[in-house]
């Protein structure tokens, strides 16, 4: 059971990227999943989700209105796109999901990091001209 999180580069401020996250062992489309980034120095702090029970989808206030969040069911691949790249937005990205059942808007937990058990490696986007 794993996620891989891809899609990471040297981006220049701006621009954009998108970033992908796949599941081995398990159909990532039954569940939730949060997209979270750890910049040097700092706490990894959740900054998007993806719920799987309506689809609705969260933001972080710093990410709100540039990066977009998907699902691709036909490849069970989730999608991070983000656009207007700052150098503040320069850090590891990871994808995470839970697999136990969350009382309540399971991405409020998951954007807390709260019940995450499986994690992808992480992929460094550098926003840097």
């Amino acid at each position: 059971v794993q996620l891989q999180a891809s899609g990471g580069g040297l981006v220049q401020p701006g621009g954009s990227r998108r970033l992908s996250c796949d599941a081995s062992g398990f159909t990532l489309d039954y569940y939730s999943l949060g997209w979270f980034r750890q910049a040097p120095g700092k706490e990894r702090e959740g900054i998007s989700c993806i719920s799987s029970d309506d689809g609705s989808t969260y933001y972080a206030d710093s990410v709100k209105g540039r990066f977009t969040v998907s699902r691709d069911n036909v490849n069970d691949t989730v999608y991070l796109q983000m656009n207007n790249l700052k150098p503040e937005d320069t850090a590891v990205y990871y994808c995470a999901t839970g697999f136990k059942e969350y009382s309540g808007n399971p991405c409020y937990f998951i954007m807390q990091k709260i019940n995450l058990e499986v994690w992808g490696q992480g992929t460094l986007v550098t926003v840097s001209s």
